[in-house]
């Protein structure tokens, strides 16, 4: 069956933000949800195609979305400007309503070994990947807590996980800020989970695995020794769709995994729109 958006599917009349929406894991994200009838906010820097060095774009997803029959609206955010967040939550509000789920998914990465690392780099990733999801949570849980409901889901990656010392010195490939930022993440989603877990409120964080998006692809983190564990991103839409819907009082405080969730509740990915 060729896709399709469901209004009255598993979001419906739901409002969801999702962060770094203009390619990738993002951008399938908020397309699935659309497909299940949310009113999505398509966030990112990249408005246009060709605004941005890799393919894709706010604009571009939204087209997508509504050409199917969908609702969703572009939103520039830099996500690294507190001004900007604010101004993203209240366009949303604006224009749907209080947010039902929030998907913190934006980053900015770079790969520099410690000792080298800028200060002014580390501080640009810790504001996008750490104070910038602290925020727009911040933001949108006085909705939600006045809905007694709600979801947020944060995008991490396995480079949260402790790395073995047995490795070498070249574990990592200078990868060390990037993981500090994923695991406080994590961290921030489980103490989060449990100050909100009286109001119905779901707050999640999940690994995506190795995805072959264009950012994967412009660090070349896929390879001759791994491109056989790609999976598609079909796969973490559908995981992250899963985390968006349901019983918060029990699908909550998760650091999970895609393919782990397609396990558990035999997910079956769909097909997104073309």
């Amino acid at each position: 069956m060729a896709a399709e958006v469901n209004k009255d599917g598993l979001l419906a009349g739901k409002v969801a933000v999702v962060t770094g929406a203009s390619r990738g894991i993002g951008e399938a994200i908020a397309i699935r949800y659309a497909m299940e009838g949310a009113k999505v906010v398509v966030s990112a820097r990249t408005v246009e195609e060709g605004d941005h060095p890799l393919p894709g774009s706010i604009n571009g997803v939204v087209e997508r979305i509504t050409a199917a029959g969908g609702e969703a609206l572009a939103v520039r955010c830099d996500i690294a400007n507190s001004e900007d967040r604010e101004a993203m939550i209240k366009s949303t509000v604006d224009a749907y309503g209080p947010v039902d789920i929030l998907v913190n998914n934006a980053a900015v990465t770079y790969f520099i070994p410690a000792e080298q690392f800028p200060e002014r780099r580390q501080k640009l990733m810790f504001e996008v990947q750490v104070f910038a999801p602290f925020h727009l949570a911040q933001m949108v849980l006085p909705g939600m807590r006045e809905k007694q409901g709600g979801w947020i889901v944060n995008i991490s990656s396995h480079a949260a996980l402790h790395p073995q010392l047995s490795a070498g010195p070249g574990e990592g490939g200078g990868g060390t800020v990037y993981g500090m930022c994923k695991a406080a993440l994590e961290r921030f989603t489980t103490g989060l989970a449990t100050e909100v877990r009286n109001s119905n409120i779901g707050v999640n964080v999940i690994s995506p695995g190795l995805v072959a998006t264009p950012g994967v692809l412009h660090h070349g983190l896929v390879n001759e020794s791994n491109k056989d564990n790609v999976t598609p991103v079909e796969n973490m839409a559908e995981a992250c769709l899963a985390l968006a819907h349901g019983d918060a009082s029990t699908l909550s405080g998760r650091i999970t995994y895609a393919a782990d969730m397609i396990e558990e509740f035999d997910l079956k990915p769909a097909e997104l729109l073309g």
